[in-house]
């Protein structure tokens, strides 16, 4: 076994569970320190999962010379910020979706990853799961065809008024927190269609009532169509408004189609229907978690330099389709923090 990654984590949010602190674990990783705006909070979070030590700062925590890889689970308009401050500190960085608040943000990142020397990955770790996989092999293969068109669905029912994923000032919006899936699922398309795909044209709203729940200037969904260098197009929708839970990918080509029924959480629904002239099949991936997909190949990476799919130039790439996004539905892309 090879040495393992000595983490730190910053805050103490519910996703750093499932996302972080399970795959890590289960991989032999240590879990070195932890720290939150309130210490009482970061002390009950690492008596709960095995974190070492808790430590005073977000600061502290960068300057603590044990730590090499930080996990940033933040407020999304303090990703930017501390993956900056992170990667200045020589640290290796894997950090939640989206990397920082607009392009020009995420651009500084891209740049100082590569100053760093240090890696850097957005989480988008559905893309490492075997459901993502087998839509790209289906067609790699030809099975389907020439690519032609590409939808994505992610859509969840409101957060609570209180929620941060309402607040324009910490970078909320459907788009930033749901449909930044849909997005990147589109544009890791490009071996297929010509190129990355381009913003036709994008619509959106905000919650009814938004300015008297603080959430003015956020999207509660927002609805974009892209074309692609080959003549494919895209739709990408998502929202926060919604009844339920949804996050379908279909991909449409010249043969056949298939569409994966839950491409974000796959190892809850890991099916994926495929159509074509010889009739339809289900296919079904297996349950493990898609965070231990990505925890291996991100670990991999750093400790014997393993080819990983995602880096802080792809990280700059999604930004700037999400902003174009923005910008063509009416909305101000999000502020810096």
């Amino acid at each position: 076994m090879s040495e393992p990654l000595r983490i730190g984590i910053l805050g103490a949010a519910r996703i750093a569970e499932r996302a972080l602190v399970t795959p890590a674990l289960a991989g032999g990783h240590r879990l070195v320190a932890v720290a939150a705006r309130d210490r009482d909070r970061a002390r009950v979070f690492a008596d709960a999962h095995g974190v070492e030590r808790v430590v005073d700062s977000y600061a502290a925590l960068l300057a603590d010379p044990e730590v090499e890889v930080v996990y940033n689970p933040l407020a999304n308009g303090l990703h930017g910020p501390w993956n900056l401050a992170a990667l200045n500190a020589g640290k290796h960085v894997l950090s939640e979706k989206p990397s920082a608040s607009n392009a020009e943000e995420a651009a500084e990142v891209r740049d100082a990853a590569a100053k760093s020397g240090t890696v850097f990955m957005e989480a988008f770790h559905y893309l490492f799961h075997p459901v993502t996989r087998r839509l790209h092999q289906l067609l790699a293969s030809g099975e389907l065809g020439e690519l032609r068109h590409v939808e994505t669905v992610v859509a969840m029912p409101a957060p609570p008024d209180d929620d941060v994923r309402w607040s324009f000032p910490l970078a909320g919006g459907a788009l930033m927190d749901l449909g930044c899936y849909g997005l990147h699922a589109q544009r890791v398309l490009a071996p297929w269609a010509g190129g990355a795909p381009e913003v036709v044209s994008a619509r959106g709203g905000e919650r009814d009532g938004a300015g008297s729940t603080g959430a003015a200037g956020v999207d509660a969904w927002l609805d974009a169509e892209l074309a692609y260098p080959n003549g494919a197009t895209g739709s990408a929708r998502c929202s926060m408004v919604d009844d339920r839970w949804r996050a379908t990918c279909r991909i449409v080509g010249t043969r056949g189609e298939a569409t994966a029924l839950d491409f974000v959480l796959p190892h809850q629904e890991d099916r994926v229907v495929v159509r074509t002239e010889s009739g339809e099949r289900t296919e079904e991936l297996g349950r493990r978690s898609s965070y231990a997909y990505q925890f291996d190949a991100f670990a991999a990476h750093v400790r014997h330099g393993e080819p990983l799919p995602l880096d802080a130039e792809d990280a700059s790439a999604t930004m700037r389709l999400i902003d174009a996004c923005y910008t063509a539905a009416g909305f101000a892309p999000r502020p810096r923090s």
